[in-house]
Order: C-alpha cells, then structure tokens, then sequence
C-alpha cells in the first residue's frame, strides 16, 4: 500500500470517534488511494506518556512503531489524530534517526487530493461554518491551511473564523489529562471557546481533533 493508516488510541478504544477513520478509510477508497494499517501490531505513539514527562519510556514504542511501518514498505503514514501527528512528525524523528518518515495529518492528504481532483463536492445548502484549530495540530505543528482549504473547497459553506484562531486558538480544555488536574479550569476554558464559536453566528463547528 501507499499509505499506512496510524488509527491512533481515541479511534480504536472511543466509541464516538470510531466514525472518523471509517469516514477516512472511504474517501481514500473513492479517491482510489492504496491503504493499510498496523491491525494489532499497532501501538499507542506514547504522547500520553511524554505529556505527562515520561520521555524515556516511549523509545521502545517508537522503535516498534516505526519497525512496523517499514515492514508495510508504504511511501508514507497519515493520521487522524493531532497527537498522534505531531508525536510521529516531531517526537519521533527526536528519539530516532530512522524515524524521518513522511507524516501527513489528515487533513493535508485531503487538501493534496483536492488540488489534484481526486475529490469533488457537490453544492450544499448555504452554511456558516467555523472552525477551531486543535493545539497538537495548531500551535505546536503549524497546520493551520489545510483543514481551511478543504472548507473553502465545499461549495455552499462560508468560513468565519472566531476571535482567537490559528496560532492564537485557545484550547478546548479536553487535550492532555488536564480534566484530572484542575476540572474547573477544564469547564471554564470550555465555556469561553464555546462564547467564541457563538459569536461568529456559525452554524457548524469543524475540528482537525477527535478528542
């Protein structure tokens, strides 16, 4: 295959994510795109752990990680998640020289399929769309073009950004184990992201993250 599908931890083990790569896997079908994945030999990417400062503990699930993918001989590894993204496109590469691989979030695949004209949409009813910008794929990879560009794409939906965007996006208070911390400062963030989305008079609320 061209491509290996990295599920990611949220994806397999959260029944409200599980339609996010089953969505996936069927735009890559209809836009002719070769996939595989890991199956059981895949591996949390231990951002959890190098979160929390256990940095030395994911080497080993690095190594496995990326063994695996070579053994699949695919030209380059795509995911879904934004912690995952970011923990094989710049932890990884840090730990290990082999792991330079190409990583590509969703996101940007979809984008690339797009300009190539692999994928086409059709007119959809006149909506007012926004979009938040999660802090693994934003701030901390710099992915802020794709996921607009694939909005901008669909015919009928308006972008209006909310008042903190891009690099300057605030959290949406479920990343990390923070809720187990401080709750309150979790609610709190919450309600002034959601103060936000109500503001531009959107419709939709569009994110890059499954958490």
């Amino acid at each position: 295959a061209d491509v290996v599908l990295f599920t990611g931890c949220v994806s397999s083990f959260y029944p409200m994510a599980y339609g996010i790569p089953q969505s996936f896997v069927q735009i890559l079908e209809r836009a002719g795109i070769s996939y595989t994945t890991m199956g059981g030999e895949e591996w949390c990417c231990g951002y959890p752990l190098y979160g929390v400062g256990l940095d030395g503990e994911i080497v080993d699930i690095a190594k496995h990680n990326v063994a695996k993918f070579r053994e699949l001989g695919a030209k380059k590894l795509v995911t879904t998640c934004p912690s995952c993204y970011h923990t094989w496109m710049h932890i990884y590469p840090e730990i290990l020289p082999e792991a330079r691989i190409e990583v590509l979030h969703a996101t940007e695949l979809l984008a690339d399929l797009i300009k190539e004209g692999k994928l086409v949409f059709a007119e959809q009813k006149p909506t007012v769309v926004t979009y938040h910008d999660p802090c693994d794929l934003g701030r901390k990879s710099g992915v802020y073009d794709a996921p607009r560009y694939i909005i901008e794409s669909i015919p009928g939906l308006e972008l209006v950004e909310m008042a903190s965007n891009r690099e300057s996006a605030l959290c949406c208070g479920g990343g990390g184990d923070v809720e187990m911390v401080d709750a309150q400062a979790v609610e709190e963030l919450a309600a002034q992201r959601m103060a936000q989305v109500r503001s531009t008079g959107a419709a939709v609320l569009v994110s890059s993250c499954q958490q």
